[in-house]
């Protein structure tokens, strides 16, 4: 099970969130057949995602986040919930690149690209999403979050993410730890911070150590005050039936195209690649009904 331990530390002067999401990243680079980098890439956005969706105030509101740095994986999307759920894509991702000096490290920064922008869209159910975004400072995600912090949120933090990639290309470890900054924070939590900091192993290789978000942050802060856990999971809201409501509303002479060409569709999910199929005799009742609407105005329009 996928999880996040949140809580506090150093006398409630430093906030703490660390999450576990091994299998909702495996679950993810299945779904998109992602090779090494991209899966690296995607499993951080999709992990500090995780962190960012618990911090929400309402089941009602929502986090995407849109990353591009015009690198070889394109455009990355992450959409993060109050229930810990995240869903999430990258454009391309079939990208495999290794660090010049390093080849058995993966070069998640070049791969993202340092030429573009994060940006974090906030939906609190009012009538415009907040919207902020920050230049990418690296591409590794982590510094890019951490940035986020400091600049949108004026929140000091320690962002650090990792995806740990076995052999057979499948996911050994994921997940991200954030230590944020209280407003309370005095001088000598700055350098307590700075010194674990220093001396921290990449989480992906702690969690692959560990497993368990509470053990890891315990091990440390000594005085580690856990608030809450929470289960995490990869979950789409997409289904048949709402993507047959943009597909009823495209121009009849499109879904004519489509009944004469391929006698049916197929639409595929961006965030999931989950397929879906709709067959000709459910586009021909989408083009009678647009047709007997478009009749239906007309003998208004007539009356008038």
């Amino acid at each position: 099970m996928d999880i996040l331990s949140r809580g506090t530390a150093l006398n409630g002067n430093v906030r703490v969130f660390c999450c576990c999401t091994t299998k909702l990243v495996q679950e993810a680079v299945e779904r998109h057949n992602c090779l090494p980098t991209a899966a690296a890439a995607l499993g951080r956005t999709l992990s500090v995602g995780c962190i960012m969706g618990t911090m929400l105030k309402d089941k009602k509101e929502k986090i995407e986040i849109q990353i591009d740095g015009n690198g070889p994986l394109g455009n990355m999307v992450v959409d993060a919930y109050y229930d810990g759920t995240v869903r999430g894509f990258v454009t391309n991702p079939k990208v495999e690149l290794a660090k010049d000096d390093n080849p058995q490290k993966l070069d998640v920064g070049k791969a993202v690209g340092t030429n573009g922008v994060l940006r974090v869209i906030k939906d609190m159910s009012m009538k415009r999403p907040f919207i902020s975004e920050v230049p990418l400072q690296t591409g590794e995600i982590g510094d890019d979050f951490a940035y986020y912090y400091m600049k949108s949120e004026q929140t000091p933090s320690v962002v650090s993410v990792g995806v740990l990639v076995d052999k057979d290309y499948s996911i050994k470890a994921a997940g991200a730890l954030v230590i944020q900054m209280m407003p309370s924070a005095t001088e000598k939590d700055v350098q307590i911070v700075e010194e674990i900091v220093a001396h921290l192993k990449p989480i992906s290789q702690i969690i692959d150590e560990m497993k368990d978000p509470t053990e890891i942050v315990k091990a440390i802060f000594d005085d580690y005050q856990e608030l809450a856990t929470q289960e995490l999971g990869f979950k789409c809201e997409c289904n048949k039936g709402k993507f047959a409501i943009v597909l009823s509303k495209l121009p009849k002479e499109d879904l004519q195209v489509m009944i004469d060409e391929d006698h049916g569709c197929e639409v595929i999910c961006k965030f999931c690649n989950t397929r879906y199929y709709y067959d000709e005799k459910t586009l021909q009742g989408y083009v009678k009904a647009q047709m007997a609407c478009e009749k239906k105005q007309k003998e208004v329009a007539g009356k008038a």
